[in-house]
């Protein structure tokens, strides 16, 4: 297989949302996934960290040579400044720059912005357009709007956790940030309806009130449905599935895994033929997927049975000749030599003035007429400060200094 690196990621057009200011007041981890992604196709984001302790992302992920790597993924395209919100006179800068803003985005909890002066009021005195986005764990208002919000938690009260694991395991947390994820890419969808609205329809800023919980409620399914419906309570199967079968992982004979699908009816009868056993395609019970998960133990069984005596390599090679559906399991180490991730740049080659050359993800999707671009990676807290204040706000670089003495701004 091919192992040279990734291209570099060349310097693309704007994007097809340059023009547009986005303030990224947030941390951890949705709202500045919400602000890459409008960052990767052309806006213009502000990172606004506290000028002492930074954002507490910086201290998420990896590091190397004390420095971490996760942010220079997810605060590339951002122009970084250091601001205290919480000290009046930072407020008033913050005022400034929102007067200048399209979107700004804050995950405070809620009141918090309120209490510092900056609220959605006044914000919006000094800029009706501005969209302002606010993510938190369970949303501005209920009884749980107070309570600290973490991914962790929203995992929790989703479903997801109980829906994930072995039948006979403990209930299951993801080992990533799941909900936060779904909540950023559904913040830079939510973002872009307020934008279209206010710019296409005549209509003027708003406030999204963004939960974790809600997005990931959504992605685990209709649950709600079914149980006001049905008074169905869905339960841990492990990796099998109650809407078709075969599906499962299984284990080759060289200690590799690999996992199948059988959503469509004529991938389950091209499996079971692959594997010997087209007899079981003629029983009744095999017309439907729900049908077939009743007779997991049994599909399992033939399709394990056959995958078991064979390397990784045969049966992928096996399933592909047959136009069944099958994928190796990855570690990261296979993900980054995968062929097709190569061929199609999932991952790209970015520039960074510590590093040189470093693999990220690339932009989330590609558009053929305005695509994304990954302009710049990850700075060090405050490296634009006095380019925003000074070059882009008229600040006197006096009164910017002062601000810098007094720990207001870095």
């Amino acid at each position: 297989m091919d192992l040279t690196p990734p291209q570099p990621h060349k310097q693309q057009p704007a994007g097809p949302l340059a023009g547009v200011r986005v303030i990224d007041a947030s941390t951890i981890l949705a709202g500045p996934l919400c602000c890459q992604i409008l960052g990767d196709f052309g806006a213009d984001v502000i990172k606004i960290e506290h000028p002492v302790a930074g954002d507490s992302m910086r201290g998420h992920g990896k590091s190397k040579d004390g420095k971490p790597l996760w942010w220079k993924e997810i605060s590339r395209n951002k122009r970084t400044i250091g601001l205290s919100l919480s000290d009046p006179d930072g407020a008033a800068v913050f005022l400034r720059l929102a007067e200048t803003a399209d979107v700004v985005v804050e995950n405070f909890r809620p009141g918090t912005l309120e209490r510092w002066g900056i609220g959605p009021e006044r914000l919006h005195e000094v800029n009706p357009r501005l969209v302002l986005v606010r993510v938190t764990g369970f949303g501005q208002q209920g009884p749980y709007a107070s309570r600290p919000g973490f991914g962790t938690l929203a995992e929790a009260m989703s479903g997801f956790a109980h829906l994930t694991g072995q039948p006979d395991g403990p209930p299951t947390l993801p080992a990533f940030g799941l909900a936060d994820s779904i909540c950023g890419i559904a913040a830079s969808s939510a973002t872009m309806m307020a934008l279209y609205h206010r710019d296409l329809q005549g209509g003027a800023g708003q406030v999204i009130d963004m939960s974790l919980l809600e997005p990931i409620l959504t992605a685990v399914g209709p649950g709600p449905l079914e149980y006001d419906q049905l008074g169905h309570v869905g339960h841990r199967h492990g990796n099998r599935s109650t809407n078709n079968a075969p599906r499962n992982t299984y284990r080759t004979k060289d200690g590799r895994w690999v996992a199948i699908s059988t959503s469509a009816q004529q991938i389950a009868e091209r499996v079971l033929r692959l594997v010997g056993h087209p007899e079981v395609i003629d029983e009744p019970w095999f017309a439907t997927g729900a049908q077939r998960a009743e007779h997991a133990d049994e599909l399992d069984e033939y399709v394990g049975g056959w995958i078991a005596a064979r390397t990784r390599a045969e049966v992928l090679k096996a399933f592909t000749a047959a136009g069944a559906a099958v994928a190796p399991i990855y570690d990261m180490a296979d993900v980054a030599a995968d062929e097709h991730v190569r061929a199609t740049q999932m991952i790209t080659t970015v520039d960074d003035p510590d590093f040189g050359p470093m693999a990220m993800h690339n932009v989330m999707w590609r558009m053929s007429a305005t695509p994304g671009s990954i302009r710049f990676s990850g700075r060090d807290l405050g490296a634009d400060t006095d380019e925003v204040l000074v070059e882009g706000l008229g600040y006197d670089p006096e009164r910017v200094a002062e601000l810098r003495a007094r720990r207001v701004v870095r």
